[in-house]
């Protein structure tokens, strides 16, 4: 599977080595109002998408989609969720609480965040590569991708998807099995 992103090259012991893209530090409050960052993710393969819990668009396709991985993998304690609101205002951690109890789900296994929602658009931007951001203009006032972002055990972007579309999701699960082979 390739690593997505920006890499670059360094010299170590006389020998050129690859550093690939790496999701950042970052920290979020979930739905349970318990920060969660990059460490929480240490040792997991995560999934990381962009919604808010009042879109009229693409986000209840994309959460019927997510449902599906939250199912397969619910014994598997090395997979989890993360869904980032860009509406953080109004996404609060009691909203995001609701909203994860209608669709029935938990964390740790699957997280709803919140936070500063400048720190939410630059991580959609510059390290999942995704849009993520207002725009007055778009039915809910915000436009994002629809696309489901795998991230490997060292926070490297292995893939990213059409969150929207079965087949695409159907692939995202092929590469999660791959990555859970990966050493």
């Amino acid at each position: 599977m390739p690593f997505l992103g920006p890499k670059d090259t360094r010299v170590v012991a006389g020998q050129v080595d690859t550093v690939y893209h790496q999701i950042p530090a970052f920290r979020f409050l979930n739905q349970d109002s318990v920060w969660v960052s990059e460490k929480d993710m240490a040792g997991k393969i995560y999934i990381a998408d962009f919604f808010f819990t009042s879109c009229p668009t693409i986000c209840p396709k994309m959460k019927t989609q997510l449902l599906r991985i939250y199912e397969r993998y619910a014994e598997n304690d090395v997979i989890r969720i993360l869904s980032h609101s860009i509406d953080p205002t109004y996404d609060t951690p009691s909203v995001l609480k609701q909203y994860a109890t209608r669709l029935q789900v938990k964390s740790p296994r699957w997280n709803m965040l919140t936070g500063d929602k400048a720190a939410i658009y630059k991580l959609g931007e510059k390290s999942y590569m995704v849009t993520a951001q207002e725009d007055k203009n778009e039915a809910g006032g915000f436009v994002h991708s629809g696309a489901f972002i795998l991230v490997d055990k060292n926070r490297h972007v292995r893939g990213i998807y059409d969150g929207t579309q079965e087949a695409e999701v159907n692939h995202l699960i092929e590469d999660i099995e791959i990555l859970l082979l990966e050493k």
